[in-house]
């Protein structure tokens, strides 16, 4: 399939889509009833996109479903694998698509930003020479890929998204992150990590928001280098959680006095730690001087 190009020329009218090279499907009519909110109505401020994969048959199976009034999740947008867009919900509306979701503090991402769907099966299991979806749809080989998921230490199979997709997304998280001047990029996968796999490994997530926010990739190997590589637990009992700070839910049994940690991440006097499993501790907590 031939590739876009970005030459797609998006634009943003009463907080919809508008382009002339790109099919725009308008379900915004179908959804009003269940995201009439805006961010301040729901105690929040949009300053936030977060990326999905829908794990559904199609593009317009899932934009579908999410209209129903019944179906108490939706978003603001579903990216098929052609490159065309539906959109469910005006981006100056609330969506439910972030679910229960807590990261850096906050908690309900849905008042704080806007959902992108896109149409990919996601986790697959291989089946004779086919890879197959939890609803039965099977895949080439050569839609496939088996990578660790961020959140997971074996590898599994996944599909791959589509050329035209992808250009299609980055043009509109660009104009997205201009238009409401937002600050992050998340996966549902990192606001979620309990539940969810979304994007997925094989969306390549850091690269696509470093690219977009501009963010300064020397200044982030510098911090990188001065986190101190491993630590010892330095209390008698030390709680791990699945985010930088006490309102975040345990992940583990706490971990024992003395225990050793492998150092990943820092945020806020919080290490980002790996033992059996990965998860955040307080710094005070953790003796490097070894």
């Amino acid at each position: 399939m031939a590739s876009l190009g970005y030459v797609m020329n998006l634009t943003i009218s009463d907080h919809k889509l508008v382009s002339s090279e790109v099919t725009i499907n308008d379900f915004t009519a179908r959804t009003v009833s269940k995201n009439s909110k805006t961010y301040a109505d729901a105690g929040g401020i949009l300053d936030t996109l977060i990326m999905h994969y829908t794990a559904g048959r199609s593009a317009l199976s899932s934009a579908n479903y999410l209209s129903k009034p019944n179906v108490k999740a939706s978003a603001h947008l579903v990216v098929g694998r052609d490159g065309n867009i539906y959109q469910l919900v005006p981006f100056d509306k609330v969506a439910w698509h972030a679910g229960v979701s807590s990261y850096g503090g906050r908690s309900g991402f849905n008042k704080y930003s806007i959902g992108i769907e896109m149409d990919n099966a996601g986790i697959l299991t291989k089946a004779g020479n086919q890879y197959q979806a939890w609803f039965g749809g099977k895949y080439p080989e050569d839609e496939v890929i088996q990578a660790t998921h961020r959140n997971e230490t074996s590898p599994r199979y996944w599909q791959t998204y589509t050329t035209q997709q992808l250009e299609v997304v980055q043009e509109v998280a660009e104009l997205l992150v201009a238009e409401y001047s937002l600050k992050s990029i998340l996966g549902h996968e990192e606001i979620a990590p309990n539940r969810k796999q979304d994007p997925g490994p094989a969306f390549d997530l850091d690269t696509f928001r470093k690219n977009i926010l501009h963010e300064d990739r020397s200044t982030d190997d510098i911090a990188i280098q001065n986190l101190p590589e491993k630590g010892l637990v330095d209390a008698s009992k030390l709680n791990i959680r699945d985010g930088a700070g006490s309102q975040f839910i345990k992940v583990a049994q706490p971990l024992q006095k003395g225990a050793e940690v492998k150092i990943l991440d820092e945020d806020n006097g919080w290490y980002k730690v790996e033992t059996k499993v990965t998860g955040w501790v307080s710094k005070g907590y953790i003796d490097t001087q070894q």
